[in-house]
This record gives C-alpha cells, structure tokens and sequence, in this order.
C-alpha cells in the first residue's frame, strides 16, 4: 500500500510540474488564429487518453489473470514513447526578437505585469471551478438511482467519450467567433447538468446529466487554457499557467470537500443545486466582464 500510495503521489506531482510547460508550449507554436483549435485538440487527445488507458488496464488485467506487476510494466511503454516524442520530435521555437528577459516571474512587480484581463479569467475560472467537483459525484448520483456495480465505469466512459467528441469543435468554434460567447455556453450546460442531476429520478435523468457534463467540460476547459494565451504577456506564459492552474486546483480540492459536506448533510440534490448555483455566479461575472472587457475572448481568425 505504501508502495501505490507513493507512486500516486509522484503521478501527481509529475502531472502539476508538466501542464503548466505544456500549455505555455502549445500557446508558443499554435498559429494566433488557430489558438483555440489547437487547445481544444489537446485537451480531445488527452481525453481520448484518459479513458483508452483504463480500458487497455482491464483488458490487460483479463488477459494477464489479474498480474497488476505486468500491467504496470506495460504502462511503462507509453511513458517512455511519450519522453522520446519530447526529446526528439518536439522543439521549442526560437525565442523572438526582443522579447522581454524575465529574472523573477513571481515577483510583485511581474505579477502585475500579467495584466487585468489575466486576473479577470484567473477570477471566474477559480469561481467556476468551485463548481466543478469531483466526477466521482455522478458515479455516487448514479448508483443511488440503480445503476449496477459492474456498469459504474461506464459513467466516467461516457462522460469522457463526449467530452473528447466536443473539446476540438469547440476550440475550432472559439477561432471564428467570440471566446467569451462559447465560455458561457459551457458555462450554462454545466448548469443543466447539475439540474438534471438533481432533480432526475432514474437513470435516464442521470445520463441526461452526464452527457451535458461532458459537453461543458468539452466547451469549457480548452477555452480556458486558450484565454490564458490570449491575455498573458509571451514571456510570462508559464507563469501565468501555473498560477491558473494552482488556483484552479485549489478551488476544486475545496469544491470536492464542499460537495462530500452537502451529500453527507442534506443529499445529491443539494450537492447539484449547489454546484448549479455557483456556476450561475461565475457566469454573471463572465457577463461582467465581457461588458467591461468588450476585447477580451474576440476571435483572432483572420
């Protein structure tokens, strides 16, 4: 146990020390006019990832009569693709031309040299992720409607299938018209989900839900990472991932505890409506401020 306990913790680790590189990365070399494509392909090829894994676990698991040493031998592969791919077929661009030395990214001094645009996303991204708990919350909601234990990982199945289907057509969507304007819409279905989810009584109800959740993760989470690369200073793209993504993570650490509270204290409905009711409040202050920030989230589609 200590041994797995450990291993997690480096994977862990290792995800928060990679995303914040690799978003900078991909906000590098993306074409300015294709930045929401490019986000949102990432973020379906890392879906798409994230539940081929698991499946190729278990079939791995059957063929192998449960040797889980095996298993992880052969997740090693992909690992070692993956740094191979890094070291040999992928270069950072050149750096341009008199762009701006950084010595001390978290200073004072360059934290305000993120500008207001940034902190705004920064803002209603942090509130909208105390909206977003943990997806184990529909696995709870749907076995409490009926669904049998054998079926449980088909609700994270499903959910991550549409979510993949709808993370690169959203990002094409945000090239050709406002990034703001699809934001919200993301915003709005994450609202329908938690009502759906509150208020179903069966198991059609739950799916209703889990299909919208992951619609709006589809709509949400690359839009996000590209209105990071649409507000942020070239040279401070790093920093500006990392700072977003600690404060997104912190905020959905205390999400997930608000939701367990709610579940244990008064049930599922609450839980959703909760999480429905902090949604609306990120989605007023996106209307805000895209009224006070009519720039921020235009397309950049030539």
């Amino acid at each position: 146990m200590g041994w797995l306990i450990a291993a997690r913790f480096i994977d862990r680790i290792g995800k928060g020390i990679r995303g914040a590189p690799r978003d900078a990365l991909v906000a590098d070399i993306a074409p300015e006019h294709l930045r929401g494509a490019s986000f949102g392909l990432r973020q379906s090829l890392d879906t798409v990832g994230a539940f081929l894994g698991p499946a190729l676990a278990i079939g791995l698991m059957w063929l192998t009569a449960s040797n889980f040493r095996a298993v992880f031998w052969v997740a090693v592969i992909p690992a070692f693709l993956s740094l191979a791919l890094i070291l040999f077929a992928v270069h950072e661009p050149a750096r341009p031309e008199g762009l701006r030395k950084v010595r001390s990214p978290l200073s004072r001094a360059e934290l305000k040299q993120l500008g207001s645009p940034y902190w705004w996303v920064v803002g209603f991204a942090t509130v909208f992720s105390l909206a977003r708990f943990s997806e184990a919350f529909l696995i709870l909601r749907a076995q409490a409607l009926g669904l049998p234990l054998v079926l449980i990982a088909l609700v994270l199945v499903a959910m991550n299938v549409v979510y993949a289907l709808a993370a690169y057509p959203a990002g094409v969507l945000s090239d050709r018209f406002n990034r703001m304007t699809m934001l919200m819409i993301g915003f709005a279905l994450l609202i329908a989900a938690d009502v759906a989810l509150a208020l179903s009584g069966g198991l059609a109800g739950v799916t209703v839900g889990i299909i919208l959740w992951g619609l709006h993760m589809g709509f949400t989470q690359g839009l996000l990472a590209t209105l990071i690369a649409d507000t942020a200073p070239p040279e401070l793209r790093g920093t500006a991932y990392g700072l977003f993504n600690l404060m997104g993570g912190l905020a959905a650490l205390v999400a997930s505890a608000l939701a367990g509270a709610l579940w244990d204290s008064f049930g599922p409905q609450a839980t959703f409506l909760a999480g429905g009711g902090f949604t609306t409040v990120a989605l007023l202050g996106l209307a805000l401020v895209r009224r006070g920030l009519p720039g921020l989230g235009a397309s950049h589609n030539s």
